[in-house]
């Protein structure tokens, strides 16, 4: 399975400014595979320390943090020599001795040559709690899960992925019904690597939806196991309404859903252990379409979607056949799971600020707004081919943006001030000629 990340981890390698490298990810998104896997591509060697109930590690670090002293009490554990350059260390589940993390500092500043790549499946917690070391002494790389290029690899083959890069959307259209069909694929089976490999080596829906409910399970002991304890049932409560939240028209999500007379201040400590976790993503409303998009940022308004499409399927026990069919009872999800799939496209694009728009009346909504820097982009999504787009031309006659972007299952097609891109192509977005 290729993971388009492993090209930045060889990128962080070459770098003459190579600090520690702390990736951050939910639970079961592939972080221990790809530290391995590029470790044995790119190293001579590869140490590996797992510091989950690991009282000997615990130890070493819990003394002094002098960078040789460290090295000599792992070479000593692993029994292998670690030489700059030459060997990758990877410290595994880094959040379970806090010192570990601390010690970063010590190696970027008094032994850089030595290459060390960290991660942990409640590390982002750990990082918002505090955890001691310095900002600016690492360097973080977010991994989600497999994004539909990535899947479409592991499925139909690199030719496919390689065509959409070549963004030659005539002969893209050519093969348009394989892209729809790894796109319905891809609805059901998700990014999750467990349920994707699973998928490419036996074609078996039923093992598939077997493994994400595995996983969902995981993540409910979690919250038990990790959050503190006067929050759990909030955080149960948010992630198991987000389904429902997503369901409606509008998407914002409304606290009064899942209890009556439920406030803000209740449910906000859960919701940043959830996002803290990379379990969900919360797209903020902006107010106007300005750069920074940040800046115009509306922190009471908000669309919560969760860490992949496939996971959101099983939660509402979505079936396959519902999906290839388009059975008219699942047309307004439909629109949900296609919402929920742009957005997790989007966050795997780096430097994109990703939001939302609607008025002040609530009569204009666009589903996305991207900040690339430069430019301000309005999305709006479309599940099947109904390509009219009201509230875009609302926006645009209000905001005249250089250009709009629509995705939906039609083909590609530029016009004057609009692109409509497939939701197959949609991670080809910052690429459109025009930005």
């Amino acid at each position: 399975m290729y993971r388009i990340a492993i090209e930045k981890l060889y990128k962080w390698k070459e770098s003459k400014h190579r600090k520690p490298l702390i990736i951050e990810g939910a639970r079961q998104v592939g972080k221990t595979w790809l530290m391995k896997e590029f470790g044995s591509r790119a190293y001579a060697d590869t140490v590996y320390i797992n510091f989950d109930s690991n009282s000997r590690m615990a130890e070493l670090f819990a003394s002094d943090l002098n960078t040789d002293r460290l090295i000599m009490g792992i070479e000593i554990y692993t029994g292998r020599k670690i030489i700059p350059g030459n060997t990758l260390l990877i410290f595994d589940e880094v959040q379970e001795v806090p010192r570990a993390l601390s010690s970063l500092k010590y190696f970027y500043e008094n032994a850089p040559q030595y290459h060390i790549i960290c991660a942990g499946s409640l590390l982002g917690i750990a990082l918002h709690e505090g955890t001691s070391f310095p900002v600016g002494k690492v360097d973080f790389l977010s991994l989600y899960p497999l994004s539909f290029k990535e899947f479409l690899m592991a499925t139909f083959g690199e030719r496919f992925a390689e065509l959409l890069d070549s963004r030659d959307y005539r002969m893209i259209t050519s093969f348009k019904q394989t892209y729809v069909d790894a796109l319905k694929q891809y609805y059901f089976v998700g990014g999750m690597p467990e349920a994707v490999q699973s998928f490419v080596e036996e074609k078996d829906f039923n093992e598939v939806r077997k493994i994400q409910k595995r996983i969902l399970e995981a993540y409910e002991q979690d919250f038990s196991k990790h959050a503190p304890m006067e929050i759990v049932p909030k955080i149960r409560m948010i992630w198991n309404s987000i389904p429902s939240q997503l369901a409606k028209e509008n998407k914002k999500f409304i606290y009064g859903l899942m209890r009556e007379g439920a406030r803000a201040k209740e449910y906000e400590t859960a919701i940043m252990w959830l996002c803290d976790c990379g379990l969900i993503h919360k797209v903020s409303r902006v107010t106007s379409p300005g750069l920074p998009l940040k800046a115009y940022e509306d922190l009471k308004a908000f669309k919560l979607f969760i860490v992949d499409v496939g996971l959101l399927g099983c939660m509402t026990g979505l079936n396959m056949r519902t999906l290839l069919d388009g059975n008219d009872l699942f047309t307004e999800f439909k629109g949900a799971l296609t919402e929920q799939y742009v957005c997790q496209q989007l966050k795997t694009i780096d430097d994109l600020g990703v939001y939302y728009y609607t008025n002040d009346r609530g009569s204009c909504e666009v589903d996305f707004i991207i900040d690339t820097g430069e430019q301000i982009v309005p999305v709006e999504v479309k599940a099947e081919l109904n390509l009219k787009a009201k509230s875009l031309k609302t926006y645009r006659e209000k905001f005249n943006p250089n250009i709009s972007i629509r995705t939906s299952m039609a083909d590609y097609k530029k016009e004057d001030w609009l692109i409509n891109l497939p939701l197959y192509a949609v991670e080809e977005i910052y690429e459109c000629n025009s930005f």
